[in-house]
């Protein structure tokens, strides 16, 4: 059956100096700065794909970049994910309202241990 996601739309990228690679894709690759949130990500557009910049702290530590698949129903992605075993790490949830959009997001692993971020942006309630 599958998911069928329509885009990436989104990639975290691991950094260890948030300072010094805000400066690297703003500077260098040009990349339009467009936001910075706490506690200490940053925010970059590219076409149709955002790019999180963040320290990796906590439980969760991954080696590179996280995938973040558009997907109509970040829940029912999700529960169709575990349905075919998939490992759910964060559960779907509201992580933010921008543009008077609802952003929700839930994080599983595949098949190869790699996290995939399930991402929906639907109008704000």
């Amino acid at each position: 059956m599958g998911l069928n996601p329509s885009h990436i739309v989104q990639v975290a990228v691991p950094v260890q100096n948030l300072d010094r690679a805000r400066a690297f894709y703003r500077d260098v690759l040009g990349l339009t700065h467009l936001f910075d949130a706490p506690p200490s990500l940053a925010f970059f557009q590219c076409g149709q794909t955002r790019l999180m910049l963040g320290p990796q702290e906590g439980q969760e530590q991954v080696a590179g970049p996280i995938l973040y698949y558009n997907v109509p129903d970040a829940t029912a992605a999700q529960a169709a994910l575990e349905a075919a075993g998939a490992p759910v790490i964060q559960p779907a949830h509201l992580i933010a309202r921008v543009g008077g959009k609802d952003i929700h997001l839930s994080i599983c692993r595949d098949s190869e241990g790699n996290m995939v971020g399930l991402m929906s942006e639907t109008e704000a309630a």
